[in-house]
């Protein structure tokens, strides 16, 4: 008989955001470091800020060659009119002190796990206003193996609770039944009474009325159920969510409540079927992506958050993992209401150390605490298809690792036991086999570059379902007929969706004369500051390596793409590293190499390809699968235009003249005037045409006037040695990007961009 795991789940969306006890506490801090202190609004991470520096980054090759270091953040309020008042820290990097008018009122470790800190009992009874001090310490250096920011670089939140209140993460709602015609929804939910006497109060759970009795200091956990009829199913296609209230009532008035919102959605995984949601098999494409937000750093504003998984889901993934960490609230928002599913991750590493201070110092006594943690704020998220619990540990051959493995999935399972639990294995030798007992505590296999030992694991363990949550940019069609032709491998996760800082150098290429090998040789690669292997960069421009991975998973014959690869020998001989793919560019412009072969690039699932050079017919290809989708055509380079045609659709590029303008274009017109909103004004250098000038490098200068301030201007080159935060920016392959962030007025930005180029100005309304 097949074992056949099967999994359901109901989502929460942004409980702390929606329930009107909680209060955003982000403005109007004092940030203390080095003996200065400035004025800043949360999310703020000081390592943004400053310049990757070999010399004296303290965080090395890994961190990206920033400073790290001991700052403190210090903020006034009154006393709220409340039984119950705390502080709730989305994440902070890391080794968070927090002291309320002068007394420790509580502590937190790891930097990418939420914490709430009970300040009640320290805080004034009289009209003096409290003063809350937070002190981080990112010092012990290296503690991770990429970028990790430091600071308070996640929301915190003010909450202000009656003693008889829903526990936060207290709602918990599952489906145990889901099919076409109905679906039963349970909802768990969690009262606490913080008083001194017991308490009776109601539950409201949708037309239920629960009564409960809850003793002083204790908590009472009651669940009510209901059915919906012809549910509308959630999936990464259609995101759809229902909403459902919990209300807390006592003598007749409702006291706390929260507001849910929730999707339905069952999901399969077996060896013979491979992956099934809602009843049909999906092919997982999915991508790893690191914590940061490229530009921003570690600083993680709601509409950053949002941005990258769009970005991610533009470029046809539709999983993403949250290498090697738990993420943001915002983010698995904004999965959900996108659509993209997510394995959600807890840890890089385990018990033996990766780097001096990493998780390995923390373990033994913060692990469940931080998968609690994780798991209680993520568990109602429907994007959330899977938790990882670690990823390439290091003792992996020590047959403790078992036990270590077992402690963290049951940790997970204490709270939430409707999904699956998996892990990242890999190996660097030939060991392999050695694994399958590890393998064994897991629902599915996870394989990091291992995915070509399938065959001989499916004759093992036959049952045994897989997925490569990593692998390598370039062999992404060998990875995509992997997932296709056997079921048991039900999906594919490159490494990565996007560029990241830190982990300096990986997936670079690089020339003769320069440093070769890999980004983890002796010393690192001290000229980069970040990883360069993903399919889409730190500005949110795709690289042709992107719109090819689309095209392989997409199921339209219409997908229709040109690229062009550097010549060898143009900028010098160009070698790879691992994780690289060969520089190819959307650019006709070679000057110089007039007369010698270029390499073109078509990618489509038409039948046939042509391609033309100014409207003269350079050749006609046959595409399919044994040509892996792409036409490729060489051609003696002369400038003008290239035009590519297949299944009835053409796309061009054309060689651009000398730089005239910049171009701005903002991914909206209109901000929040919260103070928190972001706009994102991408900058190109063009010619008189309008054709992006795919060389230019322009030495430029933002400035921000009006309701809006300069966040970041930065470009894709990680190599650029100047702080992102600084309004001068070098264009890169012709192009930069800037952030504004809005204030708490409304009203107009105006963003000008001065160079040697006409001045490009732009406005971005504020309400």
């Amino acid at each position: 008989m097949m074992r056949r795991i099967f999994f359901t789940l109901v989502s929460v969306l942004a409980l702390q955001a929606q329930a009107q006890s909680w209060h955003l506490f982000d403005d109007n801090w004092l940030f203390s470091r080095d003996g200065k202190t400035v004025r800043v609004d949360l999310p703020h991470d000081w390592d943004i800020a400053c310049a990757p520096d070999p010399a004296a980054g303290a965080t090395g090759t890994g961190g990206g060659w920033f400073p790290g270091g001991i700052a403190t953040y210090r903020k006034t309020f009154p006393t709220p009119e409340a039984e119950v008042v705390r502080l709730l820290f989305e994440g902070v990097y890391q080794k968070a002190v927090v002291m309320v008018n002068g007394q420790k009122a509580g502590q937190h470790a790891y930097g990418y796990t939420p914490f709430t800190v009970d300040i009640t009992p320290y805080l004034y009874r009289d009209k003096r206003l409290n003063e809350v001090l937070v002190r981080v310490d990112n010092a012990g250096q290296p503690n991770c193996r990429w970028y990790t920011g430091s600071g308070i670089y996640r929301h915190v939140w003010l909450a202000t609770l009656p003693a008889l209140h829903l526990a936060g993460n207290g709602v918990f709602v599952t489906t145990p039944e889901v099919s076409p015609d109905s679906a039963v929804v349970r909802v768990q939910a969690t009262v606490v009474n913080e008083s001194d006497r017991a308490r009776n109060a109601v539950l409201a759970i949708a037309d239920r009325q629960l009564k409960v009795g809850v003793s002083a200091h204790q908590s009472q956990t009651l669940s009510a159920s209901f059915v919906v009829r012809n549910p509308h199913l959630w999936s990464p296609d259609d995101s759809y969510r229902y909403q459902v209230k919990a209300e807390l009532m006592e003598d007749g008035n409702v006291i706390h409540a929260q507001t849910v919102n929730y999707g339905i959605r069952s999901f399969t995984f077996d060896a013979e079927r491979g992956f099934v949601l809602n009843g049909k098999q999906l092919l997982i494409n999915g991508a790893c992506v690191h914590h940061d937000d490229g530009v921003l750093g570690a600083m993680a504003f709601d509409a950053a958050e949002i941005r990258k998984v769009r970005l991610m889901k533009e470029a046809g993934f539709n999983l993403i993992r949250t290498s090697h960490n738990p993420t943001t609230r915002a983010f698995l928002d904004a999965c959900d209401s996108i659509g993209m599913l997510v394995i959600d991750e807890a840890f890089d590493g385990w018990r033996t150390a990766k780097t001096a201070y990493d998780y390995s110092t923390l373990i033994d006594s913060c692990y469940r605490e931080d998968i609690r943690a994780m798991v209680e704020r993520d568990r109602n998220h429907p994007c959330v298809i899977c938790w990882s619990i670690g990823n390439e540990v290091i003792e992996r051959k020590d047959i403790r690792v078992i036990t270590t493995a077992r402690k963290l999935k049951q940790a997970v399972l204490d709270y939430d036991s409707t999904r699956p639990v998996t892990e990242a294995l890999c190996a660097w030798d030939n060991d392999w086999e050695i694994y399958d007992p590890h393998f064994d505590v897991l629902d599915i296999g996870g394989y990091n570059y291992m995915i070509h030992k399938h065959a001989g694991d499916h004759l093992r363990n036959p049952k045994r379902v897989m997925w490569q949550t990593e692998s390598y940019p370039r062999d992404a069609f060998k990875n995509w007929a992997l997932v296709h032709d056997y079921p048991y491998i039900i999906g594919d996760i490159v490494w990565t969706g996007l560029d990241y800082l830190g982990e300096s150098g990986i997936g670079r290429n690089y020339y003769e004369g320069e440093r070769p090998g890999e980004h983890y040789v002796n010393g690192g690669q001290p000229d980069w500051h970040g990883a360069y292997c993903g399919d889409v960069d730190i500005t949110g421009w795709r690289k042709p390596v992107s719109h090819y991975r689309q095209l392989l998973w997409g199921e339209t014959q219409e997908a229709l793409y040109m690229a062009v690869k550097e010549p060898d020998g143009y900028h010098g001989k160009i070698h790879q590293t691992s994780w690289s793919v060969w520089p190819t560019w959307e650019s006709w412009n070679w000057t110089g190499w007039e007369g010698r072969p270029v390499e073109v690039e078509v990618y489509t699932k038409a039948p046939e390809a042509k391609l033309y050079l100014n409207d003269l017919l350079i050749g006609t290809k046959k595409v399919g699968r044994d040509t892996e989708y792409k036409a490729v055509f060489t051609v003696p380079y002369q400038s003008g235009t290239l035009r590519a045609e297949a299944g009835g659709r053409q796309v061009t590029l054309s060689t651009a003249g000398v730089p005239a303008r910049l171009r701005l274009t903002a991914d909206k017109q209109t901000m929040t005037a919260d103070g928190q909103d972001l706009v994102f004004i991408t900058l190109e250098v063009v010619d008189k045409d309008g054709r992006l000038c795919p060389d230019a490098a322009i030495s430029c200068e933002a400035g921000v006037k009006g309701r809006g301030h300069l966040l970041s201007f930065a470009s894709a080159d990680l190599k650029d040695r100047e702080p992102k935060t600084s309004p001068h920016v070098t264009t890169w392959k012709g192009r930069a990007l800037l952030v504004v962030r809005s204030t708490h007025a409304k009203g107009q930005a105006t963003v000008s961009i001065r160079s040697n180029l006409p001045t490009a100005t732009i406005t971005i309304k504020s309400k």
